[in-house]
C-alpha cells in the first residue's frame, strides 16, 4: 500500500511522514511538496505536488492508495486547490483520502468553515471513500504567543470566557497516522478535540503559574483585537482571521468534550500545562 502526505514540508505535514515511518516501510510513503528540496530530508520518496497547479498533481498521485489531503495554508484559496487534488486523486485511482478539516466544520461559527465546508462536500461528491478528520484548534496557535505576552504584560485576545479544547500538532498527526494505516476509517466523520478544555484567562494564569510573575489575560472586542495584532506587525487578513477566530471561540466554536481524538490515538492528549512548559523553555 501506498500512502502519500500532502503540504510533507509543512509543521503537521512533516510530524506525519516521520511517524508514518515508525509504522510502514519507507518505500510505502510518498511525500508530495510544492518545492521538492524542502522535503530531502525526510528520507522517503518525494514527488512535486502544487495544490495551484493540477498539471503537477496526476504524476504526484500516480499508484497512490491512501492519500492524506491537508488542508491549503492559502485561504481564500481552498476550495479550489483542494477541487485540484481531489479531481486529480479520481483520475489516479486513489482508493481512500483522509482529509484535515475543521473542528465541526458543518456547524462552526468561524469564518475558516465555510471552505472546509465546501471541501467536505467535493469529498462526498468524488465517489471516493474518505476519511474527515475534523481538527480542534493547535494548542501551539496560542503557545506561539506566550513570548509576546511575556514581553506585553498580558495574554490578549477576544474569545471571553470561551473554552478552548485544543490540542498539540503531534496529537492530530498521531490522529492523523492511525487512520492512514489502519482499516475501517472509511466514510467516518471524527471530531477532534483535546480532552481538556480551557479559557484565555486560564491560559494566562498557566503562563503566570510557570513564569512565577502576573500575567493576566485582557479581553477585547474582536476589532480591537485585530488592530492589535496589525499593530504588532501581522498582516490585516491574517490579524482579521484570527480575531474571528477568537470570535467563534466565545460562541463555543473551539469547545468538544467527545473525546474522539484520546480515543483514535489511545492515549490521552497532550496537557496545556505541558505545553506552556515547552514553549517557555523555548
Amino acid at each position: 500500500m501506498t500512502i502519500a502526505v500532502t503540504g510533507a514540508t509543512g509543521q503537521l505535514g512533516r510530524l506525519v511522514v516521520d511517524k508514518l515511518k515508525r509504522k510502514v516501510a519507507l518505500e510505502e510513503i510518498v511525500a508530495l511538496a510544492r518545492d521538492p528540496a524542502k522535503a530531502a530530508d525526510l528520507g522517503v520518496a518525494v514527488r512535486v505536488a502544487d495544490y495551484a497547479r493540477p498539471e503537477t498533481l496526476d504524476a504526484a498521485l500516480a499508484g497512490v492508495d491512501v492519500l492524506l489531503l491537508i488542508s491549503s495554508s492559502e485561504i481564500g484559496q481552498r476550495v479550489p486547490q483542494h477541487l485540484n487534488v481531489i479531481e486529480a486523486a479520481k483520475r489516479a485511482g486513489v482508493k481512500r483520502i483522509a482529509y484535515t478539516s475543521l473542528l465541526r466544520a458543518d456547524t462552526s461559527p468561524l469564518g475558516l468553515g465555510e471552505e472546509h465546508r465546501r471541501t467536505e462536500e467535493a469529498l462526498r461528491a468524488s465517489g471516493i471513500p474518505c476519511t474527515v478528520l475534523r481538527n480542534g484548534w493547535y494548542t501551539e496557535n496560542y503557545t506561539g504567543s506566550i513570548p509576546a505576552a511575556l514581553a506585553a504584560g498580558a495574554v490578549i485576545g477576544a474569545a471571553g470566557e470561551g473554552r478552548i479544547a485544543s490540542a498539540t500538532r503531534e496529537d492530530y498527526a498521531d490522529a492523523a497516522v492511525a487512520v492512514l494505516t489502519d482499516e475501517g476509517h472509511a466514510g467516518h466523520v471524527y471530531e477532534l478535540a483535546g480532552d481538556e478544555a480551557w479559557t484565555l484567562a486560564d491560559l494566562a494564569a498557566e503562563v503566570s503559574r510557570q513564569a512565577g510573575r502576573d500575567i493576566p489575560y485582557r479581553n477585547m472586542t474582536e476589532a480591537e483585537y485585530a488592530a492589535a495584532l496589525e499593530a504588532a506587525g501581522m498582516p490585516a487578513a491574517f490579524a482579521k482571521l484570527l480575531a474571528d477566530s477568537d470570535r467563534g471561540a466565545s460562541e463555543g466554536g473551539l469547545f468538544d468534550d467527545g473525546r474522539q481524538l484520546s480515543a483514535l490515538i489511545g492515549r490521552p492528549t497532550t496537557p496545556l500545562r505541558d505545553s506552556v512548559r515547552a514553549a517557555l523553555a523555548g
